[in-house]
C-alpha cells in the first residue's frame, strides 16, 4: 500500500514514499544483499567530526538475533513486528578512544534515516520504534557502557493491512499521513512568523 506525502513542491521520491507501516509480508525475505545495501547507506551518513557513532544489531527473521531483538520489543510492537524480514537495533556509541562523542544521538538519527530511505529505494518498508527495552538489549547482547540502544527498526516487504489483528492498528495503517503546515514549521525574523508565503 502506498501513502505518498502531499507536498507543496516535489521532493525526492524516497522521501515522499517513506512512511511507517506495520503490515509486513511474513513469507517474504530480506536478502543479504538488501541488508548490506541498507547498512552501507547508514554507514555513509554524516556525523560530527566523522565520529561515526551509529552501530546496529541485525537479525533476519528465523535467526537467533531476530528472536532476541523481538523479545526486547513491547507487546504492542511484537504483535506485528514478528512478520518483518529483519529487525535492527540502532545503538549510539557515546565515547571512543578520543573521549566523548558529541552529538552521538544526532549521528545515529542521520544514519537511521539513510537506512529507511534506502529501504524505500529497494522497494522495502521500514518502521522505527521507541517501544522496546534498552535494558533488555544491553543484557541480551552484552553492550558496553558507551553503547546506548536508541531505536528499533523493522524492515521487510509490504502486505495488506488485513494481516494486522488489532482494529486500532488497521485504522492507523489506512489513515492518511499528516504533517503540520509549512507556515507552522519554518520561521523567519521572529518565532512564529512564517518564513515562506502561502
Amino acid at each position: 500500500m502506498r501513502k505518498p506525502a502531499e507536498t507543496r513542491v516535489p521532493v525526492l521520491p524516497a522521501i515522499a514514499e517513506r512512511w511507517s507501516p506495520r503490515a509486513y509480508d511474513a513469507a517474504a525475505e530480506v536478502t543479504s544483499h538488501q541488508l548490506v545495501t541498507l547498512l552501507e547507506a547508514a554507514r555513509w551518513a554524516p556525523s560530527f567530526g566523522n565520529t561515526q557513532p551509529a552501530r546496529y544489531l541485525v537479525g533476519r527473521r528465523g535467526d537467533p538475533t531476530f528472536a532476541r531483538i523481538l523479545a526486547t520489543l513491547n507487546t504492542g510492537n511484537q504483535a506485528w513486528a514478528f512478520r518483518a524480514g529483519a529487525l535492527l537495533i540502532g545503538v549510539m556509541v557515546t565515547a571512543n578512544e578520543k573521549g566523548d562523542v558529541p552529538y552521538a544521538e544526532y549521528g545515529l538519527g542521520l544514519a537511521s534515516e539513510n537506512l529507511v530511505l534506502q529501504a524505500v529505494e529497494l522497494g522495502l518498508i521500514a518502521h522505527q520504534m521507541a517501544g522496546f527495552s534498552p535494558d533488555a538489549v544491553r543484557s541480551s547482547f552484552g553492550l558496553p557502557d558507551n553503547a546506548v540502544p536508541r531505536v528499533a527498526i523493522a524492515v521487510g516487504h509490504p502486505a495488506d493491512a488485513s494481516v494486522l489483528d488489532d482494529e486500532r492498528r488497521v485504522e492507523r495503517e489506512l489513515k492518511p499521513r499528516q504533517r503540520i503546515p509549512l507556515n507552522e514549521f519554518a520561521f523567519s525574523g521572529e518565532w512564529g512568523t512564517p518564513a515562506l508565503d502561502d
